[in-house]
Parts: C-alpha cells; structure tokens; sequence
C-alpha cells in the first residue's frame, strides 16, 4: 500500500507540471482516470521569437491630397523598420530623392504645377522582411504664372555672364502683376565686394535694385529669385525658379558739361579722353501727339542703353514732317550711335556741326566729332555711366535707366 501511495503522487505530480505547460485532460472513455493530451505546439514553437510588428511608413504629402503646394519636399519615414528605396513618378518624370542621416528619404527635385504623383515606397521590418505601399497625391493648379526675364534695360535683355558698366542696375521682370513686398522677399543678390542696395519698382511687373554708389571695377553680380510654387499675389505664382549673373567691367564716368562743351571720360578715376561736344540747343515742339518735345541734352547721369553702328533720325518719329518747320530735320544713317535715353539721346557723329566744343546746336543729343563718336562706340558698354552736367532740365527715372538721378536715401524702398 505503501508503495502504490508513492506512485500516485509521482502521476499527480506530472500532471501538474503537465498542466502548467499548457497540457490539456480528457476523460477517458470508460470514466476511469484521466487521459493527457500533448500540447497544441510543440515545445520548439512556443519557444520561438514572436512575430516582427508590421513596418508603419508615413508620406508627406498625405495619400490622395490635392491642390499641393511645390515649396516643401516629399518625405518618407518609417516606424518599426527602415525604408529601402522610394520611387515618385508623374507620367514619365521621374523624382530624384535621397535617404537622410535620420533615415527619412526626401526628394530632392523640384515638383512641377498641376501634376499627379505616384509614390511607391518599399520598407523593410526588422527580421528583413520587405512590403510596399504606394500612395498619390496631386499639386495645385495656378490661375496664372509669372516667367522671370532679366534685362540690361527695358530694349535689351541681359547677358548672363557679360560684362557691364559701373550704373548697371540689377533689373528683374515678372510677365504678370505681383505683390511687391513677396517678391522682394523672393529675390536674393550676392556681390562681390560686398554692398548694400535697394529696390526700385518701376510698375507693379518691373524691379530695379541698385547699390549705394556707382560699383567698383571688377565687381560681381549674382542674382537668383525662388519664385517656384510661391504665391506672388491673386493666384499669380512663379513658373519657375531663375538664375542670372554677371561682372562689372573697369568703372567708365563720362563728365558731359554743357557749359564747358566738353565730355571728359575717366576709366578706374583716371581721365583717359576728353572730347569737344555740342549738346540741346534748348526749347520745345508739340508733338503729333500733343507730347512735349524738348531739345534739351537732358541733365544728371544716364545710363548707357545701346550702340547702333547706323541710326536714322528725323522729326517725322514725333510728328513734325513739314521741312519748313525749324524744327524739322531728317538725318539717315548717323554714324557711330550710343543710345543713353528712350527717348533718342545718343552720343554720336556729327560732322556737320562746325561749333563742336564751342556752342550747343543738337536737338537734344550729344554731338562729337567722328572720332571721338568712333572711339565711344568702340570703348563703352552697356551700362557705363554718362553724367551730363549744368542741363536745365534733369532726366525723368523711366527715360532710360535714370536710377542714379535720385540720391541714394530717396531711391526706392
């Protein structure tokens, strides 16, 4: 009796440890003692590693967002994983990205108005195991878009990389009316020496920005305006992104002195010609439009706008076509011609004015002998600077680029 005591407590003992390892019982079939069952794993099973939780990966923009702007990347992140590579596709365009240090991808090109984006993204949990998830989104549709244009003045675009005068301006021309202060805060000039500017708008498309003095000789200019998905007022955004750069040559002032009659020309501060000049006789004509016509040599520093190696003028471009009229005149083909104003103030050949550094006898122009007219044209640049001295009348802002007629602390804004 002993001895089968000791057997049954051996049997409970197991099926304990039985139970406590997640063993089931059932009766057996005749009511007797109970039959033990195996677990529903295997010993191996339950002791393996649990199940990698399932990669979360996050895109920005949202999936299915519209009308999304263009100034922020795409960005991909994930949790409880990595993510392996990111494809975005518009059609057959495709969008360049990088992975960041923080494990994040961000696009890196520039998305385009009005599209739809696919973006398919492939992310790893971490045993390794890969899945995908693909999601769209698409950019807004502008009302209208602004193009960007840089231009040496309002006849001439600029030269990207050329070579200009010590009065050129930095000129910006949008295609379609913007808001000022946006824009201003859109463009970014970088010179070289260092110098501080200001804006000038010449209407509400057109952006003038000028240093304090004329610029030093070998100076450089950058300019780039970010205007790409910004809103630049009323539905108006930036087309795209513009770049633009370009050097300033030796520093040329022409003194033009009416009085004197003489245009004296200094290069880096030297004077290196000096040139007998005739300059507006003076009085005014009504044009054909009711303008007002002044034979002037308008005064303070003009900006050099164009050189024409012929230029036709005559009084028939304003309405006077009456050769008895004394304000009548036609003269074709004038040689060696540097434009300095819209309105047709050049400094040129006139070798029928007998009173060359003696009397003033143009309508408005400077007049130089051939040489001297041969010489500027071959010698300046555009945006050299011709001031002209002791005029009664001064030259307006817009007739030309009149920038520096207007001191420093009353230019602009």
């Amino acid at each position: 009796m002993i001895q089968r005591r000791k057997v049954i407590i051996g049997t409970l003992g197991v099926a304990a440890a039985a139970t406590a390892a997640g063993c089931s019982t059932r009766a057996s079939a005749n009511g007797g003692n109970p039959v033990w069952t195996d677990p529903v794993g295997h010993t191996e099973e339950a002791t393996a590693a649990p199940i990698a939780a399932r990669v979360q990966v996050a895109v920005t923009p949202a999936d299915k967002a519209t009308g999304v702007g263009l100034t922020n990347p795409i960005v991909v992140s994930a949790q409880e994983g990595t993510v392996q590579s990111v494809t975005v596709t518009a059609g057959k365009t495709k969008i360049d990205g990088t992975l960041q240090a923080d494990g994040t991808w961000q696009s890196t090109d520039d998305l385009a108005y009005d599209k739809t984006y696919k973006v398919v993204v492939t992310a790893a949990d971490a045993s390794g195991t890969t899945s995908e998830q693909t999601s769209t989104f698409a950019t807004l549709k502008p009302k209208h878009l602004a193009r960007i244009t840089f231009q040496a003045n309002a006849m001439s675009a600029l030269k990207d990389g050329g070579t200009y005068g010590a009065g050129q301006p930095v000129i910006i021309a949008f295609s379609r009316s913007v808001d000022k202060e946006v824009a201003e805060k859109a463009i970014e000039i970088t010179t070289s020496p260092s110098v501080e500017g200001k804006f000038y708008w010449v209407n509400n498309s057109t952006v003038h920005w000028r240093p304090a003095k004329y610029w030093t000789g070998g100076s450089t200019v950058k300019v780039s305006v970010n205007v790409l998905g910004k809103d630049l007022g009323k539905g108006v955004y930036g087309e795209k992104n513009a770049s633009a750069d370009f050097r300033i040559g030796r520093q040329l002032i022409a003194i033009a002195d009416t009085r004197t009659h003489l245009t004296k020309v200094y290069i880096d501060g030297k004077l290196v010609r000096t040139m007998k000049s005739s300059f507006g006789r003076g009085g005014t004509a009504t044009g054909s439009k009711g303008e007002k016509i002044s034979y002037w040599t308008a005064g303070g520093p003009h900006v050099v706008l164009s050189k024409e190696r012929k230029h036709s003028m005559s009084s028939a471009s304003y309405g006077i076509t009456d050769p008895k009229d004394p304000n009548y005149y036609d003269s074709p083909d004038i040689e060696f011609c540097t434009r300095i104003s819209y309105s047709g103030e050049f400094l040129h050949a006139a070798p029928w004015n007998k009173v060359l550094g003696q009397a003033n006898r143009s309508h408005g122009c400077v007049n130089l002998s051939t040489s001297d007219a041969k010489w500027v044209y071959e010698n300046f640049l555009i945006g050299d600077v011709v001031d002209v001295k002791n005029s009664p009348q001064t030259l307006n802002i817009t007739n030309g680029v009149g920038d520096w007629t207007v001191p420093f602390d009353k230019y602009g804004r």
